[in-house]
């Protein structure tokens, strides 16, 4: 009875061979095969092969989006179940009305060259594109409301972070990347319109998928979305305010961008339809200058946030140092001489050695009360370190509610006092730091002091929907890599 081929294996017992479930979508996926047992394929599968730089069959594997979908869920299968027993439905009069929010991630990483490999010749940068089960819901046919069943616990962890897709190409090269990304945002599509009839608990159910890709870099949406890269005068990926009038007003803000205004606007930009000219034009469109190609949504990308930040005060601790607000245009001697005191100062006091780029443990370790105290015994007037104190002492107010899974359970005080905290903390910044925000702001800053807020409102958190998951996983990759 045991070693039977697997051919002649019942359904039942298919189901409990790894990697092998039975599904199927109706309507079908346009364009989709409706084998279920699809392996890792080649992520070039269906383009033809024309790709001379690199030879084609090393360029990138991955899943197809539905299989990795049922996998990721049949691995959640005993959660999914607890959930319903829990919120005491009749598991069996279950079978409909299943919702899945998935967050999508994706990320580039520079060098990830061999150690000494003699394998074929590929770009040295990787892309990796992974999801997260969110949550699943339910909503029975006779309630109105919805019940969630299943809540990630931890959606920032490498291991509920389920990669998709693996290419070696440059996050930068725009055509490459999305030449790979097209059939996964094609599947993703053909998903959005179908629903999913999987065995759960011995039954079939039905499951819809909502995608939600808030795991993006600043970079990689501005690439996804068309919109001009992070320098541009249109220093935000959420609203249209301009880099001058963000410093300016820099609280009041609300998002207004979206996936389709995008591809409105791109039809607007190419067509030109009131004959402007490109400076209007560029007006009219807000910075929307490419073809906008994979769905992201409006988001605040914490991680970026933190280091974006942290890179913000240690300039600020600089010419503070420096006491800039007096000399309004120091020499680069002067500038390096103060950088040196900065470096010494955190190294000595702090064990913090300095870095190329802000990376996120140091952005943790400098964005204390700790740091600001050691700094501040650089800054020579008394008032000047009160500001600096009190500046930091807003931002360890607001930053939790950003960096928090669940702000409203874990820091609801500061969650209120979000928008009072971060009015203070720009009145300080237009007040004192003129010198600094005149007419200029970083994009994160920006973010952090407008959009927070409202995000919070619609989507209850920031910190759970961030890259941090795939960012950790690429840790993970780039070990791989180097072992094999």
């Amino acid at each position: 009875q045991i070693f039977q081929p697997l051919h002649t294996l019942r359904a039942a017992e298919k189901e409990l061979l790894p990697g092998f479930h039975q599904f199927e979508w109706q309507p079908a996926l346009k364009n989709v095969s409706t084998s279920c047992n699809v392996g890792i394929i080649n992520g070039l599968s269906g383009w033809t092969s024309s790709l001379d730089d690199s030879p084609a069959d090393t360029i990138t594997r991955r899943f197809r989006y539905d299989v990795a979908l049922v996998g990721a869920l049949k691995d959640l299968e005993e959660d999914i179940m607890e959930g319903l027993r829990d919120t005491g439905m009749e598991d069996s009069a279950c079978t409909l009305g299943f919702r899945v929010m998935i967050k999508e991630c994706c990320d580039g990483m520079g060098d990830v060259s061999e150690k000494h490999g003699g394998g074929p010749a590929v770009p040295e940068k990787a892309v990796r594109f992974s999801f997260t089960v969110m949550s699943v819901s339910i909503q029975a046919e006779d309630e109105q409301e919805e019940v969630t069943i299943f809540t990630e616990p931890k959606p920032n962890s490498e291991l509920s972070c389920k990669p998709l897709c693996l290419m070696f190409v440059d996050e930068s090269d725009h055509e490459t990347l999305t030449a790979v990304l097209g059939p996964i945002v094609a599947e993703r599509n053909a998903m959005k319109e179908s629903r999913l009839i999987l065995s759960m608990g011995g039954m079939p159910r039905s499951f819809r998928f909502h995608f939600r890709g808030t795991g993006y870099d600043e970079k990689m949406v501005r690439e996804m979305e068309g919109l001009e890269a992070s320098g541009s005068t249109y220093i935000c990926t959420l609203c249209d305010s301009s880099r001058a009038e963000a410093a300016q007003n820099m609280v009041l803000h609300s998002i207004t961008r979206s996936h389709d205004e995008n591809l409105e606007r791109y039809e607007i930009w190419r067509t030109n339809p009131f004959s402007e000219s490109v400076d209007e034009l560029r007006d009219r469109v807000k910075g929307v200058s490419a073809k906008p190609f994979l769905e992201t949504q409006p988001t605040l990308d914490a991680l970026h946030c933190d280091i974006g930040n942290a890179t913000e005060f240690y300039k600020i601790f600089q010419d503070e140092i420096g006491e800039v607000y007096k000399n309004p245009n120091p020499s680069r001697e002067e500038r390096r001489s103060w950088r040196a005191a900065l470096d010494k100062q955190l190294r000595k006091k702090m064990k913090l050695k300095p870095v190329m780029r802000m990376n996120g443990n140091y952005a943790r370790r400098l964005m204390t009360m700790e740091a600001t105290e050691v700094v501040c015994e650089l800054v020579p007037s008394e008032e000047r370190r009160e500001v600096l104190r009190e500046l930091m002492r807003l931002y360890l107010q607001m930053k939790p509610v950003w960096r928090a899974t669940c702000p409203a359970k874990e820091c609801p005080d500061q969650l209120c006092r979000y928008s009072f905290n971060s009015q203070r903390f720009a009145d300080l910044l237009s007040a004192t730091f003129k010198y600094r925000y005149n007419g200029k702001i970083t994009n994160y800053l920006h973010k952090t002091l407008a959009h927070v807020p409202e995000i919070i409102e619609r989507d209850g958190s920031i910190g759970a929907w961030a890259s941090e998951g795939n960012e950790s996983a690429n840790k993970l990759f780039r070990r791989f890599r180097k072992m094999n």
